[in-house]
């Protein structure tokens, strides 16, 4: 086979060696535009996976870098002069140039011909049979060839500068530090005995407004020396871009994602490979990992298709471009979280650090107790002396469990408090619809259904959206709170859970405004299809803020709200807040989402008013907070009152993250305490992105931008996920849904699963409790010792 590799970074040459190694017949090329020996950039990072799978792929290569790697295993986070460190997560460095020049050595030795000086175009090999385009970041070949490989090449918001340093890091190192105008970070690590890359970045606005865009190179560099100055401790800062001139050096990381990575031009195929195929962000680190797994992928499958070139090229294509999207994904979180460090600033140090480490998402807070239990166990001291000391006095022992002394409460377990209203954890039962109402009245299922979870370890279990009149019910099995005998049955179930449980109850008031007069799911239809005409309760009218049905066509369509609506649907709200305080519950939620009354009013997508409750959001949120206000001044001071909201509608033109934040903001200026941040089900046009936590970083930013404990809900499915999303400060609790349907006493399993024993049972069900505990500990105890394998998530 004739082989041609246009580009001589990593992947071209590893492809190069790899295809001669396994068949010395091939005639293999590498064509490089640059002199021999030539590089730019400092250090690369390699985790310690990776070099077992180099040596796998080829041992002498893997032996020889292995030789002039530099190993470390520790983290270091600096901020306002605060230091933490934590341990395995196993990383080498190497000098970009030392790896090139092993590579190059290596393709020497096995005969593959190194052609340097040379532009790479394709054009110029008609007798190649396969042509890799290796040719990098700003790949001639694939731009040359867009229409196929359709790159989306997506410049991020951050400037970043490639520099070195002699001051040697024994740790990978973050260092932050805030100038007037924002903040700076660098990346630093050592990949030799002499040298340490330095990477630093700051977002585009905070750089413009550092003046770094008029500097000379020199001059910038200097500035850099001074803000970095403990850090560097007396060691310059150096460039070996001897070729770009002032600011040119500073350059906005680009993301780039192929559809493609296979062209056919006729006569032989060119295939994408490395840099030119994709990117990942520098602050995991998996560029160059990346780019020789490339090579090393594409060479197996050549193997396992000997004389069907086109058969392994599609296989590459299809398995290796989802392993590089997944790690994309995760590269993008990283970004994300570098690209806003404003937003974490105002976390202690030790939470910084923790939120740092779990940024990508891929490193859960059991993969931290893995590599370092000791730092992973000091963090969870310090984040439950933190938790009890905002409590106005410790929660009392609770009957059915004890902690061993040397273990930690885990973040899931800490209590928390709002207003006189104290959760024993931080585990929410989300509202979920039953549709077992009977005109509204609630009975033994509703009994059974909150009973069941609150003994089941819940620290609040919440009702299903409550209607505040008949015409706001989504069904017929709806219940509500419009009536007294409605309040007393609930009063029941309050009443039992408070007697039976340490758990808080709380009741979810809302209006079904223009998705109401529905179906039961499983009847008719089915949900969000009206009534049938035969239906014993018939359609009733729909209200909603302009005159437009959910689904036209389906649907019926509401009245536009009037004034007079409006005051009538409020004192609705107010009185059936006053029968909620009457029955007993804890904590009250207005629901403000999923497309029903008061969301209908905040998306527009469903709000065509020209009035005052029409146009901004400003102007958008007013009816909704004026219903908010009314409700806060009828439920007793002491008691919690958080809102419910879509954060994303998911359909262009509709709400955004962005008008989120400010959402959360107002409802804090108006008095809320929470923000319960879910998203969608507004427009039946969506498409959201689903996936494990898809709604957490909604409740990220406005928890940490707009200033409001907030509530996580979405594809939350164990208590790993729980203990990272509060442990980092990305939520205050967490509401969890579907895995409480499928068990009441989720929430009590998960204790027993992670080796939790001090979670309270109801004593009649300790010998539960104490089998469970043995049952998982002996799963533990069999289970194979997996190492952690930890990408450059640093």
């Amino acid at each position: 086979m004739n082989i041609v590799c246009l580009g001589g970074g990593p992947s071209g040459l590893y492809f190069a060696l790899l295809m001669k190694k396994r068949n010395p017949g091939h005639q293999v090329m590498v064509v490089e535009r640059n002199r021999p020996y030539d590089t730019f950039g400092w250090g690369v990072v390699f985790s310690d996976q990776t070099l077992g799978r180099l040596h796998q792929a080829d041992p002498s290569t893997a032996s020889e870098i292995l030789q002039a790697f530099n190993h470390w295993d520790d983290i270091e986070v600096n901020i306002r002069g605060a230091r933490v460190r934590s341990g395995g997560h196993g990383f080498c460095g190497i000098g970009r140039k030392r790896l090139l020049n092993i590579l190059q050595a290596r393709c020497e030795a096995l005969g593959v011909e190194l052609r340097f000086e040379s532009e790479a175009r394709d054009e110029d090999y008609p007798d190649a049979d396969l042509i890799i385009a290796s040719d990098g970041l700003n790949s001639r070949i694939r731009q040359k060839y867009a229409a196929t490989f359709q790159p989306d090449i997506d410049l991020r918001q951050c400037r970043f500068v490639w520099l070195g340093t002699t001051r040697r890091f024994e740790a990978f190192t973050f260092d932050f530090q805030e100038t007037a105008h924002g903040w700076f970070q660098a990346h630093a690590y050592r990949f030799d005995n002499h040298t340490s890359t330095f990477i630093i970045e700051a977002p585009e606005a905070v750089w413009q407004a550092s003046g770094m865009a008029d500097m000379e190179k020199e001059e910038s560099i200097a500035w850099c020396e001074r803000l970095f100055a403990d850090v560097l401790q007396g060691h310059p800062l150096m460039s070996n871009a001897a070729h770009l001139r002032g600011s040119s050096q500073w350059i906005r990381f680009p993301r780039v994602v192929c559809q493609r990575w296979v062209h056919h031009n006729g006569h032989a195929p060119v295939v994408l490979m490395g840099d030119s195929a994709h990117t990942a962000h520098f602050s995991i680190g998996s560029g160059t990992k990346l780019a020789l797994e490339d090579a090393i992928e594409l060479a197996q499958r050549i193997d396992e298709h000997p004389g069907d070139l086109q058969q392994a090229l599609q296989v590459y294509e299809q398995t290796r471009s989802v392993e590089v999207l997944r790690i994309q994904n995760a590269a993008r979180n990283s970004t994300e979280w570098f690209e806003n460090v404003q937003r974490y600033a105002h976390l202690p140090p030790e939470q910084f650090a923790y939120t740092l480490l779990t940024r990508s998402q891929r490193i859960s807070h059991e993969n931290l107790r893995q590599r370092d239990s000791g730092y992973l166990e000091g963090y969870e001291r310090w984040w439950e002396q933190r938790a009890q000391s905002l409590l106005a006095e410790p929660l009392p022992p609770q009957p059915g469990g004890q902690t061993p002394a040397q273990r930690p409460t885990p973040p899931m377990f800490t209590p928390f408090r709002v207003r006189d209203c104290t959760l024993a954890n931080r585990i929410v039962v989300s509202p979920m619809a039953q549709y077992m109402a009977r005109d509204g009245m609630v009975g033994d299922w509703h009994l059974m259904h909150l009973g069941a979870r609150a003994v089941g370890g819940a620290g609040l279990v919440m009702a299903e959206m409550t209607c505040v009149s008949p015409d706001a019910r989504i069904t017929p099995g709806c219940p509500g709170l419009w009536n007294n005998e409605q309040a007393q049955a609930w009063a029941r179930i309050v009443e039992f859970v408070h007697q039976h449980s340490s758990a808080k109850v709380g009741v979810q008031l809302g209006h079904a405004g223009p998705k109401g007069s529905t179906n039961v799911p499983w009847e008719g239809q089915g949900m969000d299809t009206p009534l049938a005409p035969d239906h014993p309760q018939r359609n009733w009218p729909l209200l909603a803020a302009s005159a437009q049905a959910y689904v036209a066509g389906v649907n019926a369509t509401p009245r536009a709200m009037s004034r007079a609506d409006m005051d009538q649907v409020l004192q609705a709200f107010v009185a059936a807040t006053e029968r909620a305080a009457a029955a007993g519950f804890d904590w009250l939620e207005l629901h403000c989402a999923h497309g029903y009354l008061l969301s209908s009013f905040i998306s527009p997508l469903t709000n065509h008013r020209s009035d005052a409750y029409g146009g901004s959001l400003h102007q958008r949120l007013a009816y909704p907070l004026e219903v908010f206000a009314a409700v806060r001044r009828a439920w007793p001071e002491q008691r919690p009152i958080s809102v419910r909201i879509s954060a994303h509608d998911w359909v262009e033109g509709g709400i955004t993250p962005d008008d989120a934040v400010e959402i959360g903001r107002a409802f804090k200026a108006a008095g809320s305490d929470m923000i319960d941040c879910s998203s969608g089900q507004v427009s039946a046009e969506q498409k959201p992105v689903y996936g494990r936590l898809y709604q957490t970083p909604f409740a990220d930013r406005i928890r940490n931008e707009a200033g409001i404990p907030t509530i996580a809900v979405g594809a939350i499915t164990d208590a790993d996920q729980v203990n990272g999303i509060i442990a980092a400060g990305r939520a205050d609790l967490c509401a969890v849904a579907r895995p409480h349907l499928a068990h009441p006493a989720w929430t009590l399993q998960e204790a027993a699963r992670w080796g939790y024993m001090a979670a309270p049972w109801p004593q009649p069900y300790i010998a539960g409790k104490q089998q469970m505990e043995r049952l998982f500990e002996r799963e533990r105890a069999q289970a194979p010792v997996v190492k952690p394998t930890p990408e450059m998530d640093v």
